[in-house]
């Protein structure tokens, strides 16, 4: 571990419990500090002579009239800064340096690298790595108390009741103790405590505060591992003990103990000291994999994600950057962390899009770990049971190994899959509701799973009661006022709600385009709508909705999924959330209500993510020794990804879905960029737009599209138009992009975002 440097005062500050040091007039130095904002590159800063400041080191900068954190940067390496620019007379002088290790040099080589590739500001990358400032700030030492060892008690004006005696008597017996845990073993209030320390018959000591994570034991026994089991762990476990970049798909059905798995890789990573990064895709539903994780290793690991408290953070954050936190399993902000020593990267569900971050600096968690991990020299497991199509293309390139688990652990086998076309078994009405969406095969597969004591999933991938609201007097739809959006009913809040800029409000009474009463009908099924069907189908039955609008964060989740292990739930209804890694042993019935919602929507995708999410949900059914069923209610069961399904040839679909692919140059055959212009003024961005035609350059092997306006033309308020460069695959977008802007002059009310290799299209 490098050298930790100390930390002391800022001018003006009291010099007691601070981590700053006042900065002497006379400097005759320079370095280079990157600010964590918005910013092109770094500042230049003056340094005292006897000051040490090393590239990555935390430091406290003034900037205006606010002071900053920053890093010293490299003053060789790609980023852009002023070196040199600026007189050193004009230069204003570092203020502090933090008391923690420096950012590591593969940090910031990440840091440029991250930048480069999505075309974002370094400052806005460094950000995502700065992410809890406060944990920069030393902690606060525990208070001990010991017995002073000059206190005389027959000289002692203290009236020495039996209470302040047994304290005495506990605090002169081994090291000074908190004042918690002495009050606690004496059996007396804090006050006692205090009392005698102020009369000076006991001393208080600081001592430094216990570790924020306990580390995992490695040695312990795991789950005893079938054959095949044991040979991709020893596999696995070769590859992490060489310590060197490799990329392997971990490839097995849903069920076969993949988890289990890559936790023997883990025990390896641990046993070698180095740190352990697992990446879930949705860490709100990570309490299955927590207990598990508890049960391998004797604890739990550190967490990340956005639903800690800002202490949770503090001490996350800083564990990691010390070296502590020796397994961190977090959502795709996790990968940013400060790690000292990284020997092993997990993405778990590696093809999920929840891995795309979709608002400020844009990028995949998936791709992005992959650098990291070769960065870092360490290697890199990929894990799903439907691996994405990039990786998939990568094992048959050879730059990827690949680990194959092809069957359930156990006695379980793979759920048989049944189609239910809706075009021939359409959905019966349902007495008292205007519109019924479970058909008669569906209805008879639910009641007999619960007579037979079994558990059943409604899965339907909408949120909320209904996606569409209208007036049935005049045709007016409820719109969000500032996206080109509907308005979702959500009943069981009474509100209706935009998905995209969360604005929101009550279901009003009457139309508001017409005035007319009782004229507002919902269109549509949401996860609502359908559990208002399923209390009238099946009255006996226990249900609970499972989705992001009643699972409001881990805790929520955590009791939710106990429930349904626990047998208090007979009958779930869920969105995306269930289909990703939940074992519920009694669940023997999956009826997916719409099986074609994700095929439509001109997403390059769509096939591919559809048959993802289908199988990964499928794979909830018949996970213990009783045999699973899956209905899928579809209108297109000819169609490619039902057939697979059907079928269970994962390959033969993802060979077909290759091929069309390829056939068109589309990742991952080919590159893409999407530009992003937004204004609120629609003929300003209009205009913009024209000028950015008329220069874009004309390029072999380069294709651009656009302008077009986007699928949400309005985005809170803010008009949008889109550009797609399409390029071959061996050639980089980003520059063609970045020649192609410097021949136009974008107005400052025009804002424009990049988005490479995107994976929404809205």
């Amino acid at each position: 571990m490098p050298d930790r440097r100390a930390n002391t005062p800022l001018h003006g500050q009291n010099t007691e419990d601070s981590a700053d040091r006042p900065v002497p007039a006379a400097v005759s130095s320079r370095v280079s500090v990157l600010l964590p904002l918005p910013l092109e590159g770094a500042y230049d800063y003056l340094v005292p002579p006897e000051s040490s400041l090393a590239p990555g080191d935390l430091v406290r900068v003034p900037l205006g009239s606010r002071q900053v954190i920053g890093v010293v940067w490299d003053g060789d390496s790609g980023l852009r800064t002023d070196h040199g620019e600026v007189p050193e007379s004009r230069l204003k002088p570092v203020l502090a340096r933090y008391d923690l290790p420096g950012l590591p040099a593969v940090e910031r080589r990440f840091v440029e690298w991250v930048a480069a590739y999505t075309m974002a500001r370094p400052g806005a990358v460094l950000r995502m790595v700065l992410s809890a400032p406060q944990a920069l700030e030393p902690p606060k030492p525990v208070i001990a108390f010991r017995l002073n060892q000059d206190f005389d008690p027959e000289t002692a004006t203290l009236r020495l009741t039996a209470a302040r005696r047994k304290v005495l008597e506990l605090a002169g017996e081994g090291p000074a103790r908190p004042g918690p845990e002495l009050t606690r073993a004496a059996g007396v209030g804090l006050s006692v405590v205090k009392g005698l320390a102020a009369a000076g018959a006991l001393e208080s000591v600081s001592l430094p505060g216990p570790p924020a994570f306990e580390p995992p034991d490695w040695r312990r026994a795991g789950l005893k591992l079938t054959r095949s089991q044991a040979d991709v762990a020893e596999s696995l476990t070769a590859i992490v003990r060489e310590e060197v970049f490799s990329v392997t798909l971990l490839d097995g059905v849903t069920g076969a103990g993949k988890t289990e798995v890559y936790f023997e890789a883990t025990a390896a990573a641990l046993e070698q000291g180095r740190q352990v990064l697992v990446l879930l895709p949705e860490i709100a539903l990570s309490a299955q994999w927590l207990e598990r994780f508890r049960r391998r290793f004797g604890v739990l690991p550190a967490e990340w994600h956005s639903d800690l408290t800002p202490t949770q953070r503090r001490l996350a954050w800083r564990a990691v950057a010390l070296g502590e936190a020796q397994v961190v399993v977090g959502a795709r902000s996790a990968l940013f962390l400060p790690y000292r020593d990284l020997g092993l990267i997990v993405v778990d569900e590696e093809h999920e899009s929840a891995f795309k971050q979709e608002e400020g600096v844009t990028y995949h968690a998936w791709d992005m770990s992959v650098v990291r991990a070769r960065l870092g020299g360490c290697p890199i497991v990929l894990v799903s049971a439907t691996p994405s199509l990039e990786s998939v293309i990568n094992v048959k390139a050879g730059r990827y190994r690949r680990l194959h688990l092809p069957e359930r652990h156990g006695a379980a086998g793979l759920p048989e899959v049944v189609l239910v076309d809706l075009k021939v078994d359409k959905p019966p009405r349902t007495e008292g509701l205007a519109q019924s969406w479970l058909s008669e095969p569906l209805r008879q597969a639910v009641r007999q799973t619960l007579e037979a004591g079994e558990q059943a999933l409604l899965f339907l991938n909408r949120r909320g009661y209904a996606p569409l609201t209208l007036c049935r007097a005049c045709g007016h739809r409820l719109a969000c006022p500032n996206c080109t959006a509907w308005l979702v009913e959500h009943r069981l809040a009474g509100r209706i709600q935009c998905h995209h800029c969360g604005f929101g409000g009550r279901l009003p009474p009457a139309c508001p385009e017409c005035g007319k009463s009782g004229s507002l009908a919902a269109c549509g099924p949401g996860v609502e709508r359908l559990l208002e069907e399923a209390e009238i189908l099946f009255p006996a039955a226990r249900i609970a909705v499972m989705s992001s609008d009643t699972l409001l964060g881990p805790a929520a989740a955590a009791t939710l999924v106990s429930a349904v292990q626990d047998r208090k739930i007979d009958l779930l209804i869920g969105t995306q959330l269930v289909a990703k890694g939940h074992h519920f042993p009694a669940l023997t019935l999956v009826g997916v209500v719409d099986g074609d919602l994700g095929l439509t929507g001109g997403d390059l995708r769509a096939a591919e993510r559809t048959y993802q999410l289908l199988s990964q949900v499928s794979g909830r059914a018949g996970r213990a020794e009783r045999p699973g069923r899956v209905l899928v209610q579809t209108f297109e069961p000819e169609h490619p990804v039902m057939a697979a399904l059907a079928s269970g040839d994962r390959d033969r679909f993802m060979e077909v879905e290759a091929e069309a692919r390829s056939a068109d140059h589309m990742p991952p055959f080919g590159r893409l960029l999407a530009l992003i212009l937004s204004s609120l003024n629609e003929a300003l961005l209009d205009q913009t737009c024209g000028q950015m035609a008329r220069t874009m350059p004309l390029l072999k092997g380069v294709e651009i599209l656009g302008p077009a306006p986007a699928p949400l033309a309005i985005l809170r308020r803010r008009h949008r138009r889109r550009f797609l460069v399409k390029t071959r695959r061996d050639i980089a977008p980003q520059g063609v992009v970045r020649e192609w802007l410097e021949r136009v002059d974008l107005p400052g009310t025009v804002r424009l975002q990049f988005d490479v290799d995107p994976y929404s299209f809205l």
